[in-house]
């Protein structure tokens, strides 16, 4: 098969979420254009981030989650698309490239004026024995998606092991307790859920033990065997099925053979408007490279969001278009269970490595009143103390949390201040919202932390102090006090605290803390108002500290 020549024939090779939104948009741009979509697996444009809810039965059925086919592209864009084609190699300097079809083993040559490459990504295994045994498996794709859901109906394994706690696999998790199975996590990193913080891993752990997770962290698998797996440590640990979800690597081959510039990142380098260093070669998708809005440097963080946003900006410009890709802020949600979390921006160690000096707030506040069924969410929220700009926010709760971490996302991508948070004309009603929502508490603490010196000291910085240079003042009732606090804390209710401050030196630094934070504050205006030199409230307050507390207890 030979291509008929034309003098805009645009090749795509990927046929998930950037390929098929370049080609779309490209076609909205260009009638006459020629569009050809080369995919080598099955199933093209389908919806990735649902593969564990079939596996665990939420979705019914995988068709619900492939809704499109190469019929529906040929007759609403015109679009040419050949599953189970792979490309084997491209020649930019004649603009022609290599196809074998999968299914017969025929291989072909075609050409192009225009090629954008949406490869994708692909899993990570890691080189331990025992991958490759039949109840092991990846989820990257349908295939994949379906071979785990035919496991499982068919073999009825009792427990598994999930070999990683991202994304993929603290879905995985929740999807496989949901199918009844027994189920132990392995993440070789300190803390589970790398998508966040250390100071805020606790929550989503407790979450996890809730459900009879077994949690296991600082451990590595190194091999596995028919009904189980070794770690690092000298353990063993059951599992009748292995789901290795250690992350995903951009799918860049073909384009390294070519001689397309990689990234940092290890993706696809390319510009504002989706072009490599090639002449009339585009990348997009999840094997391309994007830069964060925050810092402007390199970011990979594959998802559909982002790959459909590429895809129509590769389609745009490969037809004549303008538009540019702004960057990303690197937002995340996902569901675990009842609980949800997300973040966005940069970590805490991403804002100190790039050289912020950075003021941290962790904002403990129901999503809506208790009286509506409330449940709190834990924000972390990070900025810059020079700009007084957002860098970073993370937020584990339960209703809510996706409302809250997308107004965040927006003031970071406007450029908002912490300040102007507070004044954000938010919508309110008891079934929703609290009056003062927690996005303007957390613009009320951040900002009276930069402006009014009402500074924030948070645990893991408590915890580097020695004893001998700190006070630590327990503002919560006395009874509270008793039942625990935090280390070398005195009680002075807030109460009784004008009365009981006397016994404190004004000259040497003071920690106030409460149960979230509020009376902490309170407590922390009454010893400044007071002439003493210099307090700090502690950030989240004692369920912040216990949470931190439990979780390097774990650790040790």
């Amino acid at each position: 098969m030979n291509a008929v020549n034309n003098s805009n024939r645009i090749v795509i090779i990927g046929a998930v979420a950037a390929g098929t939104s370049a080609a779309a948009k490209a076609r909205r741009n260009d009638e006459s254009a020629e569009i050809v979509i080369y995919e080598m697996d099955e199933h093209i444009s389908y919806s990735g981030c649902g593969l564990p809810y079939y596996i665990g039965g939420q979705v019914a059925t995988l068709e619900a989650l492939t809704p499109r086919d190469p019929i529906f592209f040929r007759d609403k864009y015109n679009v040419d698309v050949l599953i189970r084609h792979q490309v084997l190699s491209v020649d930019p300097a004649t603009k022609t490239l290599v196809v074998e079809n999968l299914a017969t083993g025929e291989t072909f040559t075609d050409r192009y004026d225009v090629l954008i490459l949406s490869t994708g990504a692909t899993s990570i295994v890691p080189p331990i024995p025992g991958v490759d045994l039949p109840h092991v498996f990846t989820l990257r794709n349908p295939v994949s998606a379906r071979a785990i859901r035919t496991y499982i109906e068919e073999h009825q394994p009792q427990t598994a092991v999930v070999v990683g706690s991202g994304f993929i696999g603290l879905e995985m998790v929740e999807n496989l307790v949901e199918a009844g199975l027994l189920v132990t996590v392995v993440e070789k990193l300190p803390q589970v859920c790398p998508f966040v913080d250390p100071d805020l891993s606790p929550y989503i752990e407790e979450t996890l033990t809730k459900k009879t997770v077994t949690v296991l962290t600082g451990v590595a698998a190194t091999k596995i065997w028919p009904g189980a797996v070794n770690l690092d440590d000298g353990s063993m640990v059951d599992g009748d099925l292995v789901i290795l979800a250690v992350g995903v690597r951009p799918n860049t081959a073909l384009a390294r053979d070519m001689g397309v510039a990689i990234g940092p990142t290890g993706a696809i380098a390319v510009d504002r408007r989706m072009q490599t260093n090639l002449p009339d070669v585009y990348a997009c998708g999840d094997c391309a490279e994007s830069f964060s809005i925050i810092d402007g440097q390199p970011l990979y963080r594959p998802l559909g969001s982002t790959a459909n946003k590429m895809g129509r900006i590769a389609g745009d410009v490969v037809t004549g278009g303008d538009i540019e890709f702004r960057g990303i802020a690197g937002t995340g949600i996902f569901k675990l269970f009842d609980r949800t979390v997300a973040a966005s921006g940069l970590n805490e160690k991403q804002a100190r490595d790039s050289g912020y000096d950075i003021v941290i707030s962790h904002n403990i506040k129901p999503d809506k009143p208790e009286y509506f069924g409330g449940r709190e969410m834990v924000i972390k929220a990070i900025a810059d103390r020079k700009t007084e700009k957002l860098l970073g926010v993370q937020i584990v709760g339960y209703e809510g949390v996706d409302k809250r971490i997308d107004v965040f996302v927006t003031a970071m991508t406007a450029g908002l201040g912490v300040s102007d948070l507070f004044h954000l004309d938010l919508a309110y009603a008891p079934p929703f919202a609290t009056t003062k929502d927690p996005v303007l508490y957390t613009g009320m603490i951040l900002d009276n932390a930069l402006h009014r010196g009402r500074e924030l000291l948070t645990v893991d910085e408590l915890m580097t102090i020695s004893p001998d240079d700190i006070q630590v003042v327990d503002a919560r009732v006395a009874k509270q006090y008793q039942e625990h606090h935090v280390d070398h804390a005195v009680s002075m209710p807030h109460s009784s605290l004008r009365e009981q401050m006397a016994a404190l030196d004004k000259d040497k630094p003071v920690v106030t803390y409460c149960n979230k934070g509020t009376t902490g504050n309170a407590a922390q205006n009454i010893l400044i108002n007071q002439g003493f030199r210099k307090v700090f409230n502690l950030s989240g307050g004692h369920k912040q500290y216990k949470a931190c507390k439990k979780g390097q207890e774990k650790k040790q």
